[in-house]
């Protein structure tokens, strides 16, 4: 069997630190194990026409990507990939693979869910307080060698007595609130198309009006074509003026020209996240520069909040115990399965904001 492994080039650091299992180098430590047990594995980080992606593609049983830096894998590839039966990602987000084609071609589709659910939640709270503390300009000024307290502090805030809302509530968003709450914020809200369990510490669940009421709104949810575009220009002037807004779901929910004329113009205060519409992002790509009128409010980085090395160390185990059902004909856990044989599995979700899926 071969399997076909699109995974990051680590470079030096993937060879000085073994545990950065999501690169090409290091290859999710299963290398060694599928060849023992007779089968190939190939690891590529190139994609294009010409690339090892599509070369590959063409005989592999098993395909394992990452959302950090994925291998799209389209209607028209997938129909060139006569031999392909699973795929795995090798994290959370399924998005980059055509699930619709997938279904038809009965090729199943699998993640490791839950796998770093923590990781990102804990990244989504240290976007929120770096943007609110106007955290990243006064490290900027401490680089330049100034020192002028009163640039930073004119645009910096507590957290306390704020009101922060999520656009989803599933296992990231849900997570969010509860390391909200030692904060003593003003309200937490949330907007999912399932109600969070009973008992829940959230104070109200309204849909798009929350955004008017909130000083920060994170961004939870999954993308598909409802959440497609979902924080544009209409939503966003339904937003708080100086709101900040993080997004560490997926970059295309969110217009990125949308928020960059937002952000330009003051109407948002910040906006930070790690996902971006193209992955890696363009060098000119106007999220990497933008900032508000008071020259801050620019939280974004590379994509890394679910691939901390905690978080590796659960992808990987994860992608081997789905390869080890798989050659087994073991059955898989089911919160795992997005496209199972011949049936689409995840939950459907209604149009507009939406949340991740709960299984």
């Amino acid at each position: 069997m071969k399997v076909l492994a699109i995974l990051y080039d680590g470079k030096q650091a993937a060879v000085d630190e073994p545990r950065l299992l999501g690169t090409t180098e290091n290859k999710l430590g299963i290398a060694d194990w599928l060849n023992s047990e007779g089968h190939e594995l190939v690891s590529s980080s190139k994609e294009g026409p010409d690339s090892d992606f599509q070369k590959h593609l063409v005989d592999a049983e098993v395909l394992i990507t990452t959302p950090f830096h994925p291998g799209y894998l389209t209607k028209e590839l997938i129909e060139k990939a006569k031999n392909l039966k699973l795929c795995i990602t090798a994290g959370v987000g399924s998005d980059h693979i055509d699930l619709n084609a997938a279904v038809d071609h009965k090729i199943q589709v699998l993640e490791v869910s839950g796998s770093n659910v923590v990781s990102v939640a804990e990244h989504v709270i240290m976007s929120i307080l770096l943007l609110v503390r106007n955290f990243v300009p006064a490290h900027e000024m401490i680089e330049r060698g100034d020192w002028q307290v009163s640039d930073i502090a004119r645009n910096a805030f507590d957290l306390e007595g704020k009101v922060v809302g999520t656009i989803g509530a599933g296992r990231i968003g849900y997570r969010v609130l509860q390391r909200l709450l030692p904060f003593d914020c003003k309200s937490l809200l949330y907007y999912d198309y399932a109600p969070l369990p009973a008992g829940a510490f959230v104070s109200m669940r309204v849909t798009t009006e929350m955004v008017s009421k909130c000083d920060v709104v994170t961004v939870n949810c999954p993308l598909h074509e409802g959440t497609k575009g979902l924080v544009n220009d209409d939503l966003l002037k339904h937003f708080k003026k100086g709101a900040w807004l993080v997004n560490t779901a997926r970059g295309a929910i969110c217009d990125k020209d949308a928020v960059a004329r937002a952000l330009a113009s003051g109407h948002l205060s910040g906006y930070a996240g790690d996902v971006w519409n193209v992955q890696p992002a363009p060098k000119d790509h106007v999220w990497r520069t933008v900032k508000n009128p008071l020259g801050g409010g620019n939280g974004m980085v590379p994509h890394y909040s679910g691939t901390t090395l905690d978080a590796q160390a659960r992808y990987a185990a994860g992608t081997r115990s789905i390869l080890e059902n798989y050659l087994t004909g073991k059955p898989q856990d089911p919160a795992n399965i997005i496209v199972g044989l011949g049936k689409y599995e995840s939950k459907a979700c209604p149009p507009g904001i939406a949340t991740q899926r709960k299984s």
